[in-house]
Parts: structure tokens; sequence; C-alpha cells
């Protein structure tokens, strides 16, 4: 151990003399201003923590490897996919969503499942969710949704009453409040979950030839959830679980497992489609559109420092790779351009140099400067494009095809208009495919979630998410309805009419 004593030093490299007890003026008195290390010390101190992230704050993250099992070649043409037996190494990041950073790993809320594939064309952020569906199908909503799931900017407590007012208002959300309120929305850790894609992506074969796509990460280690009693005794036990449970998993070499499938719709389909493929409040059926397999994730090895690599982590659903791009999905549309934006506030413009986002193989660009630029700038080499000297060309073997649009006009169009507004076929066929106990989770679970709602228009929140419940399925809204303690005779003037 002796020869790797190292000296401490300054930042810039100057070798402190007296760590801990600060130059003063005399034993007791006044500190000098010339002691530079307390300056750099305390200054670091108070800039160590950047900007939590808006949405998935609170997160555990490790490295790993992906590995094809199945040959998908007449889909893609991506190289990561190009070979059974190939293997990329990746990055996971977990996360729960509308939590704080200190916040509990057992909250009912969606989790994140973002995926970083360092593959040779580049890496490829797959970025959803522990759920196949969303509460909204549009970017612009997004915001808003958010801000219910925050704190009350008058109590700065978080609020079952914005909550509950949102759903209400935006019967799209019906689908994921279904899942969310089931025993689905508190997994056991992390390694007892399914990930998904969650949006449409669509992929593109070696005769350009393309289709769309759903991603299915499915759980090796077997689906596990908390009920909401033990979700609430793991809060106070150890609201730190899945992380500790990830970390030590992959330490004692039991390293967990998911399998990779796809659906796959071809353009055709899309067309007759019962719904619109692309809203991400629906999933697409697996009799049929079956999994196809892709391969598997294995998760081993955990990163060596938390804030390097999981807090510094930064997934963009715009970073794809040839051979996989996007769809018309209004809300994928909308994450290509705030995904990369929040980066840059949180970690700063030059964020793709940090080592754990870098691209471990070549990158060529004319972007120089900014915020701490740690690559060498590119050394003297030209920073603009086309020049004289270094060569570097645009590469037309990529080019992707063009995109057919229905329509050239663009407007302001109702997410919800005729033939978009079916918010309650999928969330019921949901219900009706649990089991008695699960019916009863979930409506018990549902219960004391809108138990919380209050204020002067407690009433017109709790009858106008009623009739959603009610649509869905009629022994759903009764089962909630009852567990609220409401008059039924009352009640169903809100039910619908068959």
């Amino acid at each position: 151990m002796e020869e790797n004593k190292k000296k401490i030093t300054t930042a810039s490299g100057a070798p402190v003399v007296n760590y801990e007890d600060t130059m003063t003026a005399g034993p007791r008195g006044p500190v000098l201003l010339q002691d530079y290390f307390l300056h750099e010390k305390l200054a670091h101190f108070n800039r160590e923590r950047i900007p939590e992230r808006i949405v998935h704050a609170k997160g555990s993250g490790a490295y790993g490897t992906f590995t094809v099992t199945n040959d998908i070649t007449q889909y893609t043409r991506a190289k990561f996919l190009n070979e059974v037996g190939k293997q990329t190494r990746l990055f996971i990041r977990f996360s729960t969503v509308g939590g704080e950073k200190g916040s509990a790993d057992s909250e009912r809320d969606p989790r994140g499942f973002a995926v970083k594939f360092y593959t040779e064309d580049g890496n490829y952020d797959l970025v959803g969710n522990n759920t196949p569906v969303f509460f909204v199908k549009d970017a612009k909503k997004f915001p808003d949704f958010i801000h219910t799931q925050k704190r009350d900017p008058y109590t700065n407590c978080k609020s079952p009453t914005m909550m509950w007012d949102f759903w209400s208002l935006n019967p799209e959300s019906l689908h994921q409040v279904t899942i969310l309120m089931s025993d689905r929305g508190t997994p056991y850790g992390y390694r007892h979950m399914h990930g998904f894609g969650s949006h449409t992506f669509s992929m593109i074969n070696a005769n350009n030839e393309l289709v769309y796509v759903k991603y299915h990460f499915r759980t090796e280690q077997g689906i596990k959830n908390l009920t909401d009693a033990e979700a609430a005794d793991m809060r106070r036990e150890d609201p730190d679980y899945a992380q500790r449970d990830l970390v030590e998993a992959i330490d004692s070499g039991n390293f967990p497992k998911w399998k990779l499938y796809i659906q796959v719709m071809t353009v055709e389909q899309t067309k007759t489609f019962r719904w619109n493929p692309f809203d991400l409040t629906k999933v697409w059926s697996q009799k049929e559109y079956p999994l196809i397999e892709v391969g598997v994730m294995e998760l081993n090895e955990n990163p060596d420092n938390y804030f390097a690599h999981v807090e510094q982590a930064a997934f963009a659903p715009a970073h794809v790779v040839d051979g996989i791009s996007f769809s018309p999905d209004k809300m994928l549309q909308g994450r290509i351009l705030s995904y990369p934006d929040a980066q840059r506030y949180r970690l700063g413009g030059n964020y793709e140099q940090i080592p754990v986002n870098r691209c471990p193989f070549m990158v060529t660009n004319y972007q120089r400067d900014g915020l701490m630029t740690v690559n060498g700038n590119s050394g003297s080499d030209p920073n603009y494009y086309p020049n004289s000297f270094d060569g570097h060309y645009e590469d037309q073997s990529y080019k992707e095809p063009a995109i057919q649009l229905d329509s050239t006009i663009g407007d302001h169009y109702d997410r919800n208009a005729p033939g978009e507004d079916d918010h309650y076929t999928q969330p019921g066929d949901l219900y009706r495919l649990l089991d008695a106990e699960q019916k009863q989770h979930l409506i018990n679970n549902i219960v004391g979630a809108m138990s919380g709602i209050e204020g002067p228009k407690k009433m017109e929140i709790i009858n106008r998410q009623l009739c959603h419940w009610f649509r869905a399925d009629i022994n759903l809204g009764i089962g909630v309805a009852q567990g609220l303690g409401l008059d039924m005779a009352e009640l169903s003037k809100h039910m619908p009419q068959k």
C-alpha cells in the first residue's frame, strides 16, 4: 500500500501543506484571505450538487453487456444487432419518476428503464419505463402532468387533488393510471420488473425497408411486486432498498438478466390497426403482433463511483443509430427535442464528453469550445466544414428512406378526435385480465389514493374520475365507488348509459 500513497494537492496540482487547519492571524485570530485551499474546498463543496433531474431524479445504474441471440437482420441493419452472439457494452439507469432525489424507492410510481448501448455506429439510447404506455400522448401535455406529480405551489406538499384533477380531466391517462394503481405500481426493486421502450420506433434493413417496432425487456428474475402495505413498510424500513438490492446482487455475482423482444408492424398494417399505432397510451396485442426474441441483457459491473456514472449519465431518445429510427409518435417527437435540452441544462453543452456518456468509438464533428471541454478541443484541426485540410466526408450509405406523410397540412390536430378517443377498452381489458386478488388490490389502491382528494372541488373531481372507471369496467367503477363510501343511487346518474 505504501507505494500507492500520494501527496494531497489542490485541484491545480499544488501540494497542500495543511488539509484540516485554516491559516489565521495567530492561534485565535481571524482567518487570512490568502488561504486559497480553504476557498477552493468550500467553493467546490457548494457546487457538489448538479441540478437534479426534473423527473427521474432518484435512480440506480450498472454496466453490462447485450448479447444477440436471434437473427433479426430482416428488420434492421443496425450493426450491434447484425450477428448472433455479438456482444455490446451498455449502461442502464433505473429510476423512480416523480420523487425527488431523497425519495423512497418503494413509492407508487412508474420506474424509468433507460439503456445506453455503446455501439460502433455511436451510442444508442433506448429510454423507456417499466410500463408499455404513458399518461399522456402529446408532449405539450407533459409539463402540466409532471407539475401535478410534484409539489403544490401553495402548500409545497404532494397533492392527490392535483393528480386526480388532472387525470380526471385527461381520460387518455386511464390506461397508465390503472397500471400504476395495481401492484405493478410498486415493483420489488429493479431486478424484478419488465422494461419497455414504450414508444413505437422504426427499424430499417439493408434494403432500406422500414417496419415499426415496440421493445420489451422481460426480466429473467421473475416479476415480483410489493403490495401497498408492504411498500409502506419498505419506505420506513429501507427507503433505498432498490439501490441496495441491485448493488448487492451484482457484487455477489448474481447478475440480473433481461431478454429483449420486439413486436413488428409493417407500414401497411399501421393503416388498418384498430387504434393509432403511434399512440403512447395504447399497446399492441401480442396475439396479433407476437414477441420476437432479439437478445439478452446482463448487468455485471457496478459503477466505482455513483456520481461519476449514475448521476452524470445522460440519456436522450434522439440518440439512435443506423438501422433504428423514429416514428410519428407525438410524445417521442417531443422527447427528441426536450431530453438533449434537459441534459445540456443539467450537465452543460459538452455532456457527451463525460466518460459515462462518451462514445468509445470514433467521434468526428466541428463542435468546439464551451463549458467543460475536456477532449482536447480537436487541437489545431479546422473547426468548420467544408474545408481543404481534413478530408472528412458525409457517408451517404447511412441515408434513411424518405418518410411518407399522410398529409402535408400543418395544424393543431385534436389528439382525442373521433377515432383517437377510445380511452377505456384497453384499461378495461387489463382489469379483466387480473385475478380476484389483484382486482381487489387495484380497487383498494385506487380508493386509498382518491381518498386524498380534498377541497371545494372534491366531489366534482371524484365523480369525473369515477365516470372513467365505470366506462372502463362497470365492476371496477362499483368497487371504487363502494370503497369511497359513496351513495350508489346518486352515482347511477354518472354511470355510462348503455
